[in-house]
Formats: structure tokens, sequence, C-alpha cells
């Protein structure tokens, strides 16, 4: 199972980004295999549809959940729409310890 975790940066030691659409960093923590990746969101600068594209790159990553501060109306219509659960949380924390407490779920 994938969970990706919007990040301010490119490691477990960054800082959770409350942000989904115009979040810096995607962290993707594959539950099975514990392992983590990280990829640059390539939307976070858009004008305008951030959200929307984000959320096409979760469906093409084959997500399962999202963890975020955020998810706007275009967004959220679209995570539904493919059964992806969004999480969200205005917790100050890291990548690092959402990982932690997603691991002690198991």
């Amino acid at each position: 199972m994938k969970t990706v975790i919007t990040s301010t940066g490119n490691s477990i030691t960054s800082t959770f980004d409350k942000r989904f659409g115009r979040g810096a960093w995607f962290c993707i923590y594959d539950s099975a295999t514990d392992e983590t990746s990280f990829i640059k969101n390539e939307f976070a600068e858009q004008q305008s549809g951030a959200g929307t594209k984000v959320s096409a790159k979760m469906v093409e990553l084959g997500v399962t959940k999202v963890i975020s501060g955020d998810f706007g109306p275009k967004a959220k219509e679209l995570l539904d729409q493919f059964k992806i659960q969004m999480v969200v949380t205005q917790e100050e924390t890291t990548v690092e310890e959402i990982i932690k407490k997603l691991k002690h779920k198991k």
C-alpha cells in the first residue's frame, strides 16, 4: 500500500507540508516494502489547477492514501473518484514522525 505524505523537502527528516497541490515534495511510503522515495512536485508553481494535476499524479503513482493539511474541492473530487483516501492533519511534524505512526497502526 502506497501512502503519499506532502513534504517541504526530499528527506524523511523534512517538515510535513500542509499544502497538497502546492506542496514542495511528495514522500511515497510503501508499507509492503517499508521503503520511502521522494518526488518533486512539478506542479507547485502552476498558475492554476495544481490540485487537480497533483491528484492525477497520485492516480498515476498507484497511491492508496494521501496525508496533507488540506485538499481543494477539485482535488477531493478526483481523489474520491479513484478511491484514494485523504487524511487531513494540521500537526506540526516531520515526515519521519508520520511514517512512524503509520507503521504503528499495522
